[in-house]
């Protein structure tokens, strides 16, 4: 059975819209868990992902990329809701590089 890791509430709230994930990062702020930061980080990467996606609306490209910011956000809850540090191939490791101001 798959022990629950410290942290999983914050890392469900950093998930709902921009807004939930700015409320975990500063719940996240004082009682550090690893478990939380990585799931903020990964949010923050689908944040910009979305942001690229309306910035190109008026192109055909900004279509899949939106639609496929959806699906990587669904994908990237349900690893939280299972208790994984597992996100998005490639782009999850780069999202943990990118974006150490997070810690």
């Amino acid at each position: 059975m798959n022990e629950t890791p410290p942290g999983k509430i914050k890392a469900l709230i950093a998930y709902l819209t921009f807004i939930g994930m700015l409320i975990a990062y500063f719940m996240n702020k004082d009682n550090k868990h690893a478990f939380t930061t990585w799931h903020i980080k990964n949010m923050f990467g689908l944040v910009i992902l979305l942001f690229v996606s309306l910035a190109l609306q008026d192109y055909e490209i900004g279509f899949y990329i939106y639609w496929t910011s959806v699906v990587l956000w669904a994908y990237s809850i349900i690893m939280a809701l299972l208790n994984k540090q597992k996100g998005i191939p490639f782009l999850s490791e780069k999202f943990q590089q990118w974006f150490t101001f997070l810690d």
